[in-house]
């Protein structure tokens, strides 16, 4: 049987001066998904984040938004992870990628952090890479001088449409990935964001409800 998913982490930094920052895309996932599940987020000091239960499908699953900056996400998903005795195998860790084009999502299994800080926190804290990773596409800035600010600011309205289009459309399938049914997903949802900015008007369909 799949192992599945037992803990969904959204990257972000806390506050509102980066509420709907680029960097942010982990978190607005994570809100997202638990404003339809009707979860509630509640900050629990103990695991340094906002954490709730959600039901998704037929399985219940944490919902986790570390408080402690980017670069010390690991610390919050580590707590966490440990207590509740949560595999790495069974995380999936929601997050901005500036190697894909505005509008893609991608799902990846392990791998290095490819420069993000707070993947590469993650990995030392736990001290595996061996984690889900679903990767929003932000897209890059002309330069690698640029990135820091580029992350760090808001997409403008007509980008934003579309990274939220792909948050939509990861939720949809995000069932058969609780599941452990990760190929199935893999293949519908890549389909979907293959072009980034070209995407299929198939993009509009509901998520499904939940009982």
């Amino acid at each position: 049987m799949p192992q599945g998913i037992s803990l969904i982490v959204g990257l972000g930094n806390p506050g509102a001066e980066y509420a709907d920052t680029r960097h942010n895309a982990g978190f607005r996932f994570l809100d997202t998904l638990a404003g339809h599940t009707g979860c509630s987020l509640r900050l629990e000091s103990r695991f340094s984040g906002k954490a709730g239960k959600a039901l998704i499908g037929d399985r219940e699953v944490w919902l986790l938004a570390p408080q402690t900056f980017m670069n010390r996400s690991g610390e919050a998903v580590a707590k966490l992870a440990h207590y509740y005795k949560i595999p790495v195998k069974s995380i999936l860790v929601a997050h901005d990628e500036l190697d894909l084009p505005v509008g893609a999502a991608r799902l990846k299994q392990g791998g290095g952090a490819g420069g993000h800080n707070g993947l590469s926190d993650m990995i030392d804290k736990l001290g595996s890479t061996d984690f889900l990773r679903l990767r929003i596409g932000i897209g890059r800035p002309a330069t690698s001088e640029q990135v820091l600010s580029y992350v760090l600011k808001k997409a403008p309205s007509a980008e934003q449409k579309f990274i939220d289009a792909a948050i939509h459309e990861a939720l949809i399938h995000l069932d058969e990935v609780i599941r452990g049914h990760l190929q199935k997903a893999m293949t519908s949802l890549h389909a979907y964001s293959k072009d980034g900015y070209n995407l299929p008007a198939h993009g509009h369909k509901k998520i499904p409800k939940q009982e």
